[in-house]
């Protein structure tokens, strides 16, 4: 779901449609269609101090920066290109998850994060499509997208609300990020561009559904999966979006494109791999725990 961002974007900026303004699609869609699945299920929004600061601060460096700034380069860089740079979201995450103490990577999970970080600098240097070199500013915010993307996931494991459905989450971070946008298209007169809309009606039709059931999925993904497992989902968005950038819309990309992402899929299965290390032996250390607090269970002995 979250890959086909991508596509739909390079769609939106093609009638023209500022991103700003796709980003409050994105962000309308998932709040009105989640809204109304929450107050069908009866569950009261929860209004207090923790939780609109987390709607407030997750909306903007979760979504409306991200958002923005991905929909903005994809014209500039490619679909393709653009859902490149998403996949640098688990290795950053990983380091930060380390910076903040959430966990402590090992040596294979370093090596996983250089090699991402080696990928990336490969795939920049390319600098868009074979033929359409971007500027340099480009590159550079399309780098920023898994910042803020990292960011957003640590930030939101550290201020999780306790005892709040992740359903209203999603529909409080998406009507902050909505109404932030909106400020935003008022203040620079890009809100004019709204009849704009009206000349992609069904790939706001395909977003509009695309949008409510990634945010179902990925708010219980980041509840029970933690940051670094949610960061994961960059790496099939990108996946995604290269395979629609290539097939749908032609989009030709350099040699040195391709070895960068090989690079990257290097470094995220170093990554993945030693995740799954460390999380068997915590299940083995933790089993091991178990046994010797039951101590004997049978009457033979003694």
């Amino acid at each position: 779901m979250l890959g086909l961002n991508f596509p739909l974007g390079k769609l939106a900026a093609a009638a023209g449609v500022p991103a700003v303004l796709w980003a409050a699609v994105i962000a309308g869609s998932a709040a009105t269609v989640l809204g109304a699945l929450a107050l069908v299920r009866g569950a009261a929004m929860p209004v207090r101090e923790g939780v609109l600061r987390y709607f407030a601060i997750t909306a903007f460096i979760s979504y409306a920066l991200p958002n923005v700034l991905l929909l903005s380069a994809i014209p500039h860089l490619g679909s393709g290109l653009t859902a490149v740079f998403y996949t640098l979201s688990p290795a950053l995450t990983v380091l930060l998850a380390a910076l903040a103490r959430l966990s402590r990577p090992a040596r294979l999970e370093l090596l996983g994060i250089a090699f991402g970080f080696v990928g990336a600098l490969l795939v920049a240097s390319a600098r868009g499509e074979i033929g359409r070199p971007a500027a340099i500013g480009w590159i550079v915010a399309g780098l920023l997208i898994p910042v803020s993307l990292a960011c957003g996931n640590i930030y939101r494991t550290l201020d999780w609300p306790t005892q709040t459905d992740p359903l209203w989450l999603a529909v409080g971070s998406n009507l902050a990020a909505l109404a932030m946008l909106l400020a935003w298209a008022v203040a620079t007169g890009e809100i004019a561009s709204l009849p704009r809309l009206a000349g992609v009606p069904w790939a706001m039709l395909v977003q509009a559904i695309a949008s409510p059931v990634m945010f179902v999925l990925f708010f219980q993904l980041q509840r029970h999966g933690g940051p670094v497992t949610l960061s994961q989902i960059g790496t099939v968005a990108a996946g995604v979006g290269v395979l629609i950038g290539a097939a749908v819309f032609g989009e030709r990309y350099a040699a040195i494109v391709w070895a960068g992402v090989a690079v990257i899929a290097v470094g995220l299965a170093l990554t993945t791999v030693s995740r799954l290390r460390t999380r068997g032996a915590q299940r083995h250390a933790a089993d091991a725990r178990s046994a010797g607090q039951q101590g004997p269970t049978s009457g033979d002995g003694d």
